[in-house]
């Protein structure tokens, strides 16, 4: 059985995952989506870093729909025992804009975006989290991983006694056909390898759902809540679970709603 809880203010206490949600935001406020010849410039100016998709994350049309994965909008994502769900929600028009799971004790929050058909955008992205970051006061170093290259940043947070310390926080990419996702790893497997190996299997998992509607880039796909069967009836089993950016704002986030399995 589910449990899920709504959290109504907006002054609850940061978690990591916020404080790298605003982080990561932040260029694309200062910048906005890139159109027309700007648009080409950036295509000129970005080298897409080759990442090897073929054990995931997807693109819906590389995986046979429906597949047990739970159907969250533009994101299928396969359950794990123990896994926990959060959803970002924005407070002024309700809408949600970032999942994040948590498997013992460690998070990733997920994000996908509409991109160009001819190139990627994780490098000129990666670049402008970076400077954001140490703009306000935190630190970036790029690192091999995984999913390709990879920023280990140390975010500033704000503690229960008001203090600002500094939060390890890993920021992964990944270039998909017409969509980017970004996946952000908080707690121990921000630097932990043992600890974030749950974490990037749910990342390799992940089905994207571009749709063919036309979107500029960077713009976000729309998420969704997942659907609840009513009480005493069990969900379809098409979506039940496979078994088994402004200035860096780290104490503002939206309401959230978290289910755990």
């Amino acid at each position: 059985m589910s449990l899920f809880r709504r959290r109504k203010s907006a002054d609850d206490d940061p978690t990591p995952e916020t404080a790298a949600l605003a982080a990561a935001e932040a260029d694309d406020a200062a910048s906005g989506p890139a159109t027309g010849a700007a648009a080409d410039a950036s295509a000129e100016a970005v080298t897409t870093s080759a990442v090897d998709r073929s054990a995931g994350p997807f693109d819906a049309t590389e995986v046979e729909l429906p597949d047990g994965r739970l159907p969250l909008g533009a994101l299928r994502l396969a359950g794990r025992e123990g896994m926990e769900l959060r959803f970002e929600i924005e407070e002024s028009t309700q809408r949600v804009i970032a999942v994040t799971v948590g498997i013992a004790g460690s998070t990733v929050q997920l994000q996908v975006f509409a991109a160009p058909r001819t190139f990627g955008v994780w490098d000129e992205i990666r670049a402008e989290i970076a400077t954001a970051v140490t703009a306000q006061g935190g630190a970036a170093d790029e690192v091999p991983g995984p999913f390709g290259p990879e920023l280990l940043c140390r975010l500033p947070v704000r503690t229960e006694d008001g203090r600002t310390a500094h939060q390890p926080t890993r920021f992964a990419g990944v270039d998909g056909p017409r969509w980017f996702l970004r996946a952000v790893f908080a707690g121990p497997a921000a630097h932990d390898t043992a600890a974030a190996a749950p974490l990037e299997e749910v990342v390799r998992g992940v089905v994207v759902v571009r749709g063919e509607e036309a979107m500029a880039p960077r713009e976000l796909l729309p998420l969704a809540l997942p659907e609840m069967a009513p009480v005493g009836q069990e969900p379809a089993a098409a979506d039940a679970p496979a078994a088994g950016e402004d200035d860096l704002k780290p104490f503002e986030r939206g309401p959230e709603i978290t289910e755990v399995r």
